[in-house]
């Protein structure tokens, strides 16, 4: 029992939390694999796309609340920033075949505005190194990456449109 906490503990504390310094993945963009649209049909991501604005990509399952908070907290805020910067978010699902079948109607109960896709085999979380949700990754208008952040707490949201801010053409 010690032997797993104590694992757990370091796996947790080792992770950057704050994922700022993006000098690995600046530049990069999301890699092309095809995955589904909430209702099922293939979805390349190579369409992920906002007409020149930033766009937010976050990576979440139905079963953590960690990122269940993290997407509720940005669909709160979504009006005004697109309102403000244009941005686009899209809610990348990552469960397995067996609970796929339930992301839609629990999306549909959260009333999220955005857009939900799913990874059902993971080839998108596995392509951009995503071990933990909520990860999220912000991309400016050319769709390449320009930050990305790990976990959630509470006001999180708030670094997350900075990022957003720095991510959007000046005016």
């Amino acid at each position: 029992m010690r032997l797993s906490v104590a694992i757990i503990s370091l796996i947790l504390f080792s992770v950057p939390v704050w994922a700022q310094d993006t000098t690995t993945i600046q530049g990069k963009r999301i890699p092309h694999v095809t995955i589904q649209n909430a209702k099922g049909n293939n979805y390349n991501t190579a369409e992920m796309s906002n007409d020149g604005k930033p766009f937010v990509v976050v990576f979440w399952k139905t079963c953590c609340k960690p990122p269940i908070k993290e997407l509720s907290a940005l669909n709160d805020l979504y009006e005004d920033w697109k309102k403000e910067t244009g941005v686009k978010i899209y809610a990348v699902a990552i469960d397995d075949a067996r609970s796929s079948k339930t992301v839609k109607p629990f999306v549909d109960g959260q009333s999220w505005e955005f857009e939900v896709l799913l990874d059902v085999n993971q080839d998108l979380k596995r392509s951009m190194n995503v071990y933990g949700v909520p990860h999220t990754f912000v991309l400016n208008g050319q769709g390449e990456i320009v930050g990305q952040k790990l976990l959630y707490s509470e006001g999180d949201e708030n670094d997350i449109y900075d990022m957003i801010l720095k991510a959007s053409p000046k005016k």
